[in-house]
């Protein structure tokens, strides 16, 4: 019998054990699934599928009896399951079984072609689908089933795994930049005595131990850590793109077979240095890449795991802690001194102070009574309450925000499209130049051995080792000079941002503010023993207008004692209570103006004295506003604060535009805006209310002292805290970038030079290999003069 393929999934069997098609003889199928996919995509009008997928092989089709019911399920609706602002459901899929672009293609004709089906999308590199549907024409089940019938299968995106195989992936690389770098080194050493040899003379025997030693160094780094430029070359030829990776192991190869040639009895010289350092200069910029992806990957966990994961609610009287997800409207949740509220809901009774800076970014407590509205993700600072939810969690404020965060950090820009697309051409170029090189060599009369010398001499000297470098060499001089003025940098590419930028926008408290409350003014006449009085009281309290006032006094008068006072009380939202020789002591809450926070101090109900409190503007806020004035940079202050505060703040540092009683989504609309309006916007904040606006931000900038949120979704973070930190990253960044763009013109320069010599035939691949070494020497030493010029923020111009 003889072996015959699968007219579905291309596998071969023994045509013994193949089902002919009664319809058509000239068919014949491994199983019954195959041939009803076949006559599925037969019926759709999707048989050009078979012409796209060439020699590729299928998996075969997933029985249909396979549970896909758990799809349907209110547990899985409720954690991966979203709606649209259109009323569509909406789930991200892992489809398993894509291997080429033709599966891609099927899937979403497949998909695109049901009923109900709104949205089908599918990412090849992730394998990752996003599929909107209308669940009163079909449930997910059935699409499962629907994809499960053509051969693939599906399975709900986690986070997690994702970000175990990004950690990975970072591992992998690194692990081959550091083969590669070690072998490199070490061939540099042994290329010394090699050319050293060539000028002093060295004898033949002594070459070939040298060639061999070379060799044995180069292979790891071609075969182990060049293995993910022959992957990408693969995939790209697959979809019929010639890629950099293409160049990079074509030249690379190419040298290393003619240096195997040479190293085995040939004439000539072996290039296998020049392997190395093709392969090693190239995976540093790889690298660079897979550490800048990570930090969007960490973000949904750290924000998800600020959120609590039970509450505590009262039914039928008694306590009940449940899972989060399970709290529905209506339900009454008892939330402790230091707990965080779980959902939204509406306080039932009593009085508290709620710690909202996760969500408002304002440090002072907000006084909470009967009715107030309670948010999610904010703590109960005072005493046990019981709350009543009105949104369940699915819906709640915190867990809203981090949706639009992660569609946010989704559909972030891809900055460096340009250049991929520029290497693509370049690549295509070169290899056409070196074809071209090598057959007209050969038709005008010379041998095939000298021919394919100038051939690799073309490959090797326009390798893209300048062009490769021309970025991450900068960037990693203009980063490590950042870092070292307390910038942080997340990725290499937003100094390409930060140095077009065309627009600041601060947050106020914790930004341009310190974030701690002083007292700015007082009235009123005490006694040293009112004095110790008042200073005992407020030394009892851990609470920030305490503090100031504890701190006022310290500082303005001498020979304060601490009293013994009894009965010291919290009073809820008010201040503190106590009794000192049977007099009644109070301090705390007083009048509002609007502009600054009032504390009271009180013996028997009589008023001593009142103490106004606000928060100060950092040392360096004017300084840094100013600098960006200078250089045509427009400031705009976004706050959650009262009108009052905010115009206080721009009018000292005059700053024109300004909003205030902005909420999270107010902020991140603003920034849309100025986005809409072609600027390069950054975004300066350090609370979770500032995540949304981050995350839409051109760049987001994270102040040290900021929330561990707005750290993780932030671009650039201020590890010192100081705002001319700002300042700084605008100047370092445009000095980097003209760099970058000096090191571009250099290699381009380079290659028009060089690749004409080249293919004349005047040039040799060892001279190649210098040439190429040369360009990259000029990159690397050409950024090192980015430092050269020392930072001094009141002579920075623009």
């Amino acid at each position: 019998m003889s072996i015959i393929k699968c007219n579905h999934c291309q596998l071969e069997f023994d045509e013994s054990v193949m089902i002919q098609d009664k319809q058509n003889p000239d068919l014949s199928f491994c199983c019954n699934g195959c041939q009803g996919v076949y006559y599925i995509l037969k019926d759709d009008g999707l048989i050009g599928f078979y012409d796209k997928i060439g020699k590729n092989h299928l998996q075969k089709p997933i029985a249909f009896g396979e549970d896909s019911g758990n799809f349907d399920t209110e547990s899985f609706k409720q954690r991966y399951i979203k709606k649209t602002n259109e009323g569509f459901n909406r789930v991200d899929l892992i489809i398993e079984g894509i291997h080429c672009a033709a599966c891609i293609w099927l899937n979403e004709k497949i998909l695109d072609e049901t009923d109900g089906i709104v949205e089908a999308s599918i990412n090849f590199t992730s394998n990752k689908a996003k599929i909107v549907w209308d669940e009163d024409v079909i449930s997910l089940s059935k699409i499962i089933e629907k994809i499960r019938s053509i051969g693939y299968n599906a399975y709900p995106y986690d986070k997690t795994k994702n970000e175990q195989k990004e950690i990975k992936k970072s591992r992998d690389y690194f692990l081959k930049m550091s083969v590669a770098l070690f072998s490199s080194m070490n061939i540099m050493m042994i290329g010394v005595a090699k050319y050293t040899g060539f000028f002093t003379g060295m004898s033949e025997e002594m070459v070939k131990i040298v060639h061999f030693a070379e060799w044995l160094f180069a292979t790891p780094v071609l075969f182990f850590s060049g293995w993910i430029f022959f992957r990408g070359a693969y995939f790209g030829l697959k979809n019929k793109i010639i890629n950099m990776d293409f160049l990079v192991i074509t030249g690379a190869s190419l040298t290393y077979i003619y240096s195997l040639y040479v190293l085995f009895g040939g004439l000539g010289h072996s290039y296998f240095d020049s392997v190395a350092m093709i392969i090693t200069f190239v995976l540093v910029g790889k690298y660079l890449e897979v550490l800048g992806k990570k930090s969007a990957v960490d973000t949904m966990d750290k924000i998800k795991a600020y959120i609590p994961h039970e509450a505590t609610i009262i039914k039928d009287g008694a306590k009940v802690v449940i899972p989060i997800d399970n709290i529905e409207i209506g339900d009454i949740i008892e939330v402790k001194n230091g707990e965080k509220a779980s959902v939204d809901g509406e306080l039932l009774s009593g009085e508290t102070s709620f710690d909202e800076s996760s969500i408002t970014g304002e440090s002072i407590p907000v006084y909470k009574a009967k009715g107030s509205k309670i948010i999610s993700g904010t703590i109960n600072l005072d005493k046990v309450i019981r709350y009543k939810a009105t949104k369940d969690y699915a819906n709640s404020t915190l867990n809203h925000i981090v949706e639009l965060l992660e569609d946010a950090l989704n559909s972030k820009p891809k900055i460096e499209e340009m250049t991929n697309n520029l290497s693509k051409y370049f690549s295509i170029v070169i290899l056409l130049l070196a074809t071209v090189t090598f057959v007209s060599w050969n038709l005008f009369g010379l041998d095939f051995e000298n021919a394919l010398i100038i051939t690799i001499s073309v490959v090797v000297i326009a390798c893209p080792c300048a062009l490769a470098l021309a970025t991450p060499i900068a960037s990693l001089i203009g980063i490590s000079w950042l870092a070292k003025e307390g910038l942080l940098f997340k990725e290499a590419k937003f100094i390409e941002v930060f140095s077009k930028a065309t627009t600041v926008v601060f947050d106020k408290t914790g930004t341009l503010t310190n974030g701690k409350l002083e007292v700015k003014s007082f009235s009123g006449t005490l006694k040293q023993n009112e004095l110790n009085i008042l200073f005992s009281l407020v030394d009892s309290s851990t609470h920030l207008v305490s503090i100031a006032v504890k701190k006022y006094l310290q500082n303005n008068y001498q020979n304060l004692e601490n009293l013994n006072l009894e009965n010291i009380t919290q009073i809820p939202a008010l201040g503190l209570g106590a009794t000192y020789k049977n007099d009644n002591i109070f301090g705390g809450r007083g009048e509002f103006d609007g502009e600054f926070t009032n504390f009271t101090f009180k013996i028997n109900n009589h008023i001593l004295a009142s103490f106004d409190l606000e928060d100060e503007l950092k040392d360096d806020a004017k300084k840094t506003i100013d600098y960006l004035k200078i250089n045509n940079v427009e400031t705009i202050i976004c706050s959650g604060d009262n009108e009052k505060v905010v115009s206080k703040i721009a009018n000292q540092l005059n700053i024109e535009s300004y909003f205030a009683n902005s909420s999270p989504t107010d902020k991140a609309d603003l920034i849309t805006k100025l986005k809409n309006e072609n600027k390069v916007v950054v975004m300066v904040g350090d609370g979770i209310n500032d995540t949304l606006a981050l995350s839409r931000a051109s760049i987001a900038i994270a102040m040290g002292n900021g929330s561990d949120i707005a750290l993780s979704v932030s671009d650039v973070v201020i590890l010192n805290d100081k705002l001319e930190g700002i300042a700084k990253s605008f100047y370092i960044s445009r000095r980097t970038f003209r760099f970058i763009k000096q090191n571009l013109l250099i290699s381009l320069l380079y290659n028009l030079i060089t690749i004409p010599i080249a293919i004349m035939g005047y040039v040799i691949p060892l001279l190649a290999a210098l040439s190429m070494s040369l360009s990259s020497l000029l990159v690397v030493g050409n950024s090192m003069r980015i430092k050269e010029e020392k930072l001094k923020l009141d002579e920075v111009k623009k």
